[in-house]
């Protein structure tokens, strides 16, 4: 019997593949637990527009992503913060604070698990940070870190 996967089922299928099981595996086990549903002229119909929206939409995502990395890299972001005596700032700024003044500045907030900074943010000055969008879109871009009361 053919059957759509509706869920993961480890060992056996991902999610919106098509693929041939025994009957028996799949009247008793897939289609009462809503892992999977009979693949019907009108389901295989479904799946294939769903994964051609799928594509369209990644597509359009990549797209964004590509603008805004050119728009963005080689940019410098300036982050102003307080700092004792010696420049030694009080915390240190993170990827966080990074994504917040990319925010501020562009309109666009990346994800904070993707921004690589080289090192450790602890004084005044200037760092290098790489900003991730998609598999192969990058954006480099320059940490200013200035004293918020100067």
């Amino acid at each position: 019997m053919k059957v759509i996967f509706l869920q993961d089922v480890k060992g056996t299928a991902k999610k919106g593949e098509m693929k041939e099981v025994s009957d028996g595996y799949a009247r008793n086990f897939l289609l009462p637990k809503k892992l999977a549903s009979e693949a019907t002229a009108k389901a295989i119909t479904e799946l294939e527009n769903k994964k051609a929206s799928d594509e369209h939409k990644l597509e359009t995502q990549k797209d964004e992503a590509k603008e805004i990395a050119a728009k963005i890299a080689g940019k410098t972001i300036v982050i102003k913060s307080k700092a004792g005596a010696g420049g030694k700032l009080f915390g240190a700024v993170t990827p966080g604070h990074i994504a917040d003044a990319v925010e501020a500045e562009y309109g666009y907030k990346p994800d904070k698990k993707k921004i690589s900074v080289t090192a450790d943010i602890k004084t005044f000055g200037e760092y290098p940070a790489e900003i991730k969008f998609f598999q192969g879109i990058t954006a480099k871009i320059t940490v200013a870190v200035v004293d918020a009361e100067g």
